[in-house]
């Protein structure tokens, strides 16, 4: 490049700062103080702006925000301020599942939904720490700023829960497991599961099959012995096998004769793929008692596609009363689900300085609807395969 012809592009070379002795000069973003002199008032005026404006006229608000716009001020830090109020302003929900799974299965969305309204009544953020099944992601549980956990249906080994219990914040567990000294909130699954029993025991019940969720961490996808049905890790499962077994005792079955078949996932398909396993083996149950409706609706699937009639030739029952149930007519046991998760947050979040532990127990209801029947009888005519 010439000199002459350098010296003519040498202005707009410089405009660009390609040719510049010295760095360019950026505009220094505000920060409270600037923001607080730039107006003459105190930086404890320019924070209740943002975080207690009830403590400030409206003139005055308004002024603190259109000069914090003008100026690029982007608002008070949410780190320094968690740092030195000690709150995070949020609840971490912790589930050792998909995340997804929060926003797909039905009963999940429930509690999700209600724990979600406490966190809006108390003005609250919610942060969703999910813990996938075969994986330990224990930094998940250490690194959430949270200022309490709830802990949604997890196996008494899982250790994402002992890593939760060894924060020094509040918790909640929902439904699982039952810890000494820590709050819970669930139904009576051993009464509810009772009542479901009884009614099917007075239909006349005797062969029955069930369908169960995951009993433990390792995937199983089969039928289950009694052993593994007693050892189960998630409390809630164990509790409400053992409620049937104890019911069907007393009415003279052999607890040890019945097919429980369980499923590690938790979807339609896998309850219909369940069902069809245990039909396969075992044509001759009269009823299928399902954990859950999530199973039971996939248990219908099931008895459609192999042309049996519900209930005449198949007695079908579910846990939990989501809408899909209700809708199919599915005898089911009813829980508030959406309480449930609401009730969770307001004891996590007026769990205050109390030291004692407290036990929500929500209310179930047996709701009788077109898929149970007595048996079929010798005499009537078998539509199976």
């Amino acid at each position: 490049m010439t000199g002459e012809r350098a010296e003519l592009l040498h202005p707009l070379l410089n405009r660009y700062g390609l040719f510049m002795n010295r760095p360019i000069r950026t505009r220094r973003q505000a920060t409270l103080a600037s923001l607080a002199a730039e107006l003459g008032v105190s930086r404890t005026t320019v924070s209740n702006a943002y975080n207690r404006p009830d403590q400030l006229s409206p003139e005055l608000r308004r002024r603190v925000l259109e000069t914090a716009r003008r100026l690029g001020y982007p608002g008070p830090d949410p780190v320094a301020r968690s740092l030195r109020t000690r709150k995070a302003g949020a609840v971490g929900l912790l589930l050792t599942e998909n995340l997804s799974y929060a926003f797909r299965d039905p009963a999940a969305v429930g509690v999700l939904e209600g724990l979600a309204l406490a966190c809006e009544d108390a003005g609250v953020g919610l942060h969703l720490v999910p813990a996938s099944p075969g994986r330990e992601d224990l930094a998940a549980v250490h690194r959430a700023g949270v200022d309490g956990f709830v802990v949604y249906s997890v196996p008494d080994d899982d250790p994402h829960l002992a890593a939760v219990l060894q924060r020094p914040v509040p918790t909640v567990i929902v439904d699982q497991p039952q810890v000494d000294g820590i709050d819970r909130v669930g139904p009576d699954d051993d009464n509810a599961t009772t009542t479901l029993a009884s009614h099917l025991v007075d239909l006349g019940h005797r062969q029955v099959g069930v369908l169960c969720m995951r009993l433990a961490r390792d995937r199983n996808d089969g039928f289950v012995s009694v052993e593994r049905q007693e050892q189960a890790h998630y409390h809630v499962q164990r509790t409400r096998l053992a409620a049937l077994a104890r019911t069907f005792a007393k009415a003279g079955v052999d607890w040890q004769t019945v097919p429980v078949v369980e499923r590690f996932e938790h979807t339609v398909d896998d309850g219909a793929s369940a069902a069809r396993q245990l039909l396969d083996t075992y044509p001759r149950v009269t009823a299928l008692i399902c954990t859950s409706d999530i199973l039971a609706l996939g248990a219908l699937a099931e008895a459609g596609r192999r042309g049996l009639r519900v209930p005449a030739d198949l007695t079908i029952t579910g846990f939990d009363g989501i809408s899909e149930a209700t809708r199919a007519g599915l005898t089911t046991v009813h829980q508030p689900v959406l309480e449930k998760g609401r009730a969770a947050g307001k004891l996590l979040l007026g769990a205050g300085d109390r030291v004692s532990p407290k036990v929500i127990t929500l209310p179930t209801e047996l709701r009788i609807g077109t898929t149970s029947a007595p048996p079929r009888t010798a005499e009537e005519r078998w539509f199976g395969p």
